[in-house]
């Protein structure tokens, strides 16, 4: 038997839901992915804009107390704004379409810009711990603590509404770099309420509480940092869920026909999942007959595995494939 690559584009459709008909031809898939992709292009705008529009409410208050701490979170917030840039840029990458070079498309330009966003959020750790250090060894008076107790409640608010849309948008839509952002925020949410404690500690006459808290954000960047960074290695590595793989497996293997299925391969190209298999057939099947085999273990794929957008089918007989393998063994 002769393998079979099929993205489905032989376009059938039918029920998929109550309300709407679902279809895997190809014109379907690049609405979808489209769409997916307008989806997280909103998210960015908008969080964006209330990023930003906190952070400059921050720097005014800043210049306003001198705090340093208040200084920190700050910077971070304009960092996690900044981010919005390289994945907005990505999202519209991915929309373009497969050309002869880019076989697969521009969707991993979003693991790039994951990239990215783990180095801004290192760099704003980094300025954050160096300007606590030296308010530590060079004290100087923070004024208003009142004002950077608002100015930290004001940063968590505007924080934690971003991360709830950007974690809600990117776990919808399958992207890796904008939960990683969306995580960013939320912890800056939490970075910010540690400046309403480090001016409690500032009104009620330890001063040092300001540069110290500073640390304390500092330290907790870091952590964002680990989680962001291994959430976007690991997808620049092509891991992924060994669920999925399993559930892929069983998925094919239920399907009437199939006798075996081996070679599981799964990526993700952006925020869609690629996928291909061998599956064992019985050797007297014809060419025709297994190649609608092919196409049911596809389908079935395509409805129980989240996000996955196209299959490739290997099929072979139950008996003789060796000797179709010993044609490639010696290049493997």
């Amino acid at each position: 038997m002769t393998g079979h690559g099929h993205p489905h584009g032989h376009g059938h459709g039918h029920r998929h839901s109550r309300w709407r008909p679902h279809s895997h031809d190809s014109a379907d898939r690049v609405d979808h992915a489209l769409e997916t992709s307008r989806r997280g292009v909103r998210a960015l705008v908008w969080s964006f804009a209330a990023l930003s529009l906190t952070a400059v409410a921050q720097l005014v208050l800043v210049l306003i107390t001198g705090s340093v701490a208040l200084l920190g979170d700050t910077i971070h917030n304009f960092a996690d704004a900044l981010t919005a840039v390289p994945l907005g840029v990505a999202f519209l990458l991915g929309r373009r379409a497969a050309t002869r070079r880019y076989t697969y498309g521009l969707g991993r330009a979003e693991d790039l810009a994951g990239v990215v966003v783990v180095l801004v959020v290192a760099a704003s750790a980094a300025i954050a711990g160096y300007e606590s250090v030296a308010r530590l060894l060079d004290p100087r008076p923070v004024a208003h603590p009142w004002v950077v107790a608002l100015a930290g409640v004001i940063g968590f608010v505007g924080n934690e509404l971003v991360a709830r849309y950007r974690i809600k948008i990117g776990r919808e839509i399958g992207s890796a770099a904008l939960v990683a952002d969306g995580l960013h925020a939320r912890t800056d949410g939490f970075t910010s309420l540690a400046v309403v404690a480090g001016a409690a500690g500032v009104a009620f006459g330890f001063p040092a509480a300001d540069p110290i808290i500073g640390l304390v954000i500092t330290v907790a960047i870091l952590f964002v940092l680990r989680d962001a960074a291994k959430e976007v290695f690991r997808r620049l590595l092509d891991a992924v869920d060994p669920a999925s793989v399993d559930l892929a497996e069983r998925t094919a293997l239920a399907v009437d026909g199939v006798l075996g299925a081996r070679d599981l391969r799964m990526r993700w190209i952006g925020h869609h999942l690629r996928a291909e298999l061998a599956v064992t057939v019985a050797a007297d099947l014809t060419v025709e007959a297994a190649h609608a085999l092919a196409h049911e273990v596809e389908h079935r794929l395509l409805h129980t595995i989240p996000r996955l957008t196209a299959v490739v089918i290997h099929t072979e007989p139950a008996t003789g494939a060796e000797r179709a393998h010993e044609t490639v063994a010696h290049h493997r």
